[in-house]
């Protein structure tokens, strides 16, 4: 039985409840789970093994790659820019970002990419794994391409692209990278345990990733090689397959804004917190801001995922985002089970971090049991 350690407020045991069920029946390895309510930390917990190999057991100050929850992180920029007047959602992307215009895309609007109807969700550009983690080859591959299909008509999930174009688009304004950013105005003034691009220094923080039980066919056996889903999930470049790529130090260590930030779970949670709330002084968003970034911007079957999907400015909106969460909740999840999330009802911020993945069609047991005893316990 694992080992958990942390702390529950009174009135949140259910939490931890969960959280120890999680190894019991549904195979974490080693996670970590935090919660705010009302600007205040109720549940702060990890346990388990952040390595098999060596056996070392997951540690109060340990990190992860949460995949796609690194978009809410992505989004959240993105917004405090509208904010402060310096990104208009309805300007072209080739407005800060001229060479974008190629290929009849000048008139695509910031917006349509931050709800995934840009039409660039696969990108075409033939490239090395190297140039895709120097940034600058990839996101020019990008500007060079013709969509994928008419931008606009359609959204579909820009899995990987979403961070790449919003990250360039956030560089052309600021002059700052978007892993930069991110450390200057929303990890460094909150005291987050979170990057995007993780420097040497934390690499012996990072909990190793465990790739999906083997026997599930990839998409690219299902679909074939050359289908759109298949493209947009296989690259570009090497296969980015969940597997040891994704432990290696120069994937760890490049700006991935769609895919490869590193956090704990405390940090998902506190960030989230500080966008519906003041957290020590720091509030990273205006309740009409979060309010305007959570309208609905494109929803119902997904050109690329083939499923449901519905988003806002940046942000994942239930049901996609996870079972049982409040109807104003926004935030997003993370290929094989991290998830991120913030509820202004409920006052509720949220984070789950696990180095053991699993795909579940109908949602991924371990958040939705955690999310449930939070909103029982909430009230």
């Amino acid at each position: 039985m694992a080992e958990i350690h942390g702390r529950v407020e009174a009135g949140w045991e259910a939490v931890r409840a969960a959280f120890a069920e999680n190894f019991e029946k549904h195979g974490d390895v080693g996670a970590a789970c935090c919660v705010y309510r009302e600007g205040r930390c109720v549940v702060d917990l990890w346990g388990g093994v952040a390595d098999p190999a060596s056996g070392r057991p997951w540690a109060e100050d340990d990190i992860q790659i949460v995949f796609s929850a690194t978009k809410g992180a992505t989004a959240l920029c993105a917004n405090m820019l509208v904010e402060r007047g310096d990104l208009d959602l309805d300007a072209p992307v080739a407005h800060y970002w001229p060479e974008f215009a190629a290929q009849g895309k000048g008139e695509i609007p910031v917006r349509w990419v931050l709800c995934h109807k840009a039409g660039l969700a696969a990108v075409d550009g033939d490239l090395t794994l190297e140039e895709v983690l120097a940034w600058d080859p990839v996101v020019a591959a990008i500007a060079a391409q013709a969509p994928n299909w008419k931008p606009g008509t359609k959204h579909g999930y820009h899995a990987r692209s979403f961070g790449w174009i919003t990250g360039e688009i956030i560089r052309r304004i600021t002059g700052r990278s978007l892993g930069r950013f991110f450390a200057d105005e929303v990890a460094r003034p909150l005291g987050l345990s979170f990057w995007i691009g993780l420097p040497a220094a934390e690499r012996g923080r990072c909990a190793t990733l465990i790739p999906p039980p083997e026997g599930s066919p990839s998409v690219a056996e299902i679909l074939g090689s050359s289908s759109l889903t298949a493209r947009v999930m296989g690259g570009p470049s090497e296969l980015f397959a969940y597997d040891e790529m994704w432990n290696r130090d120069d994937v760890l260590a490049a700006e991935m804004p769609s895919s490869n930030g590193v956090a704990d779970a405390r940090a998902l949670a506190r960030m989230y917190a500080a966008t519906i709330g003041e957290i020590d002084g720091v509030c990273l968003l205006a309740p009409a801001t979060v309010e305007a970034a959570c309208v609905e911007q494109a929803e119902g079957p997904d050109a690329v995922i083939l499923v449901p999907s519905r988003f806002g400015v940046g942000f994942t909106l239930p049901p996609m985002l996870t079972p049982g969460c409040g109807a104003k909740s926004f935030g997003h999840p993370g290929a094989g089970g991290s998830l991120g999330f913030a509820d202004p009802e409920a006052g509720i911020a949220f984070g789950y971090v696990m180095n053991q993945m699993r795909f579940d069609p109908s949602g991924d047991p371990r958040s939705a049991g955690l999310v449930e005893a939070v909103y029982g316990c909430s009230g």
